[in-house]
């Protein structure tokens, strides 16, 4: 048997095995859209075989559903802002989820360099519950760690791996990249004028209208107070100007106080492309700069260093 024969044989025999698998194995591309998905997986998840869905829109039409993945969840936005803020993010990963059947599946996530991810689940169910229980604080502990409380984006601590991971990338394949510190304007007089509770909305409304800008492996979280910070790997600087535009247009049409359906708020930006010799401190620091300009020029605005 010639070499190619042999090869086609293996592919021929992997595929016929991985349909034939009680394991749930899924592919997905750099836009998290899945390109390949055995029996078990589509008959968990209530997707066909040759399906070209997105992982977003495959978990919100379990929600609506209600079948496929269980969500417990009163507001199915902020928990895909939540959920996209770490998926993708580390090149392996391993969970619990629930499914609406009853069954517990043990999730790993194996993500490659440009971003393509495969996922293989492990039917659990027959663990004993205790066992169960300790899986599951952990996973609850592990997932607060890294997540800001008030918005559900990766917390200060997340975000700032995040970068250390993107820089290290960078310097290994001399990829291009950005970042950006996004600060909403004028917050302390809406804390001032309406009052932290309403502070707090727009925060969170903020939150939720910068992630479904942004492609699957892009970093989001909260610094601190009303300032953000955002990594755009893979990114030239018209397609890192674009987003950050687009993210200020849509920040500026935003109306997220019911009571007052004229209230609006911006945002600036101080962005920076990533540079060969760049550490965390030189990175953050052409981004501050940055978007002390573009306060200083009239806010709503960016600048790129």
């Amino acid at each position: 048997m010639t070499p190619h024969n042999d090869a086609e044989e293996i592919a021929t025999r992997l595929y016929g095995l991985q349909q034939d698998s009680p394991l749930l194995i899924s592919l997905f591309d750099n836009h998290d859209r899945l390109r390949y998905a055995n029996t078990a997986f589509c008959e968990c998840y209530q997707v066909h075989p040759h399906e070209r869905i997105s992982w977003s829109q495959m978990m919100l039409r379990n929600f609506r559903q209600q079948r496929g993945a269980l969500i417990r969840t009163d507001d199915i936005d902020a928990w895909l802002a939540s959920a996209r803020s770490r998926r993708g993010k580390q090149p392996f990963r391993a969970f619990e989820a629930d499914v609406t059947d009853g069954r517990w599946i043990w999730m790993t996530e194996t993500v490659q360099p440009d971003g393509w991810m495969l996922c293989i689940g492990s039917d659990i169910t027959n663990l004993r519950a205790s066992e169960r229980e300790l899986r599951q604080a952990r996973d609850l502990a592990e997932r607060a760690s890294l997540t800001d409380t008030l918005t559900g984006v990766s917390n200060r601590l997340h975000v700032m791996r995040q970068l250390e991971t993107l820089l290290a990338r960078q310097r290994r394949l001399q990829s291009p990249g950005a970042l950006a510190i996004l600060d909403l304007d004028h917050f302390k007089q809406i804390n001032d004028r309406l009052g932290h509770l309403a502070g707090d909305k727009v925060l969170r409304d903020f939150a939720l209208r910068v992630p479904p800008l942004l492609k699957p492996h892009d970093g989001f979280g909260r610094m601190g107070g009303e300032e953000f910070l955002l990594l755009l790997p893979d990114r030239e600087q018209e397609e890192t100007a674009l987003t950050v535009q687009a993210m200020l247009a849509v920040t500026e049409s935003a109306r997220p106080l019911l009571d007052l359906p004229t209230f609006s708020y911006t945002c600036s930006a101080g962005v920076t492309l990533l540079r060969p010799d760049d550490n965390t401190s030189t990175v953050l620091s052409r981004a501050d700069e940055a978007l002390y300009l573009a306060k200083a020029g009239g806010r709503n605005r960016f600048v790129i260093l």
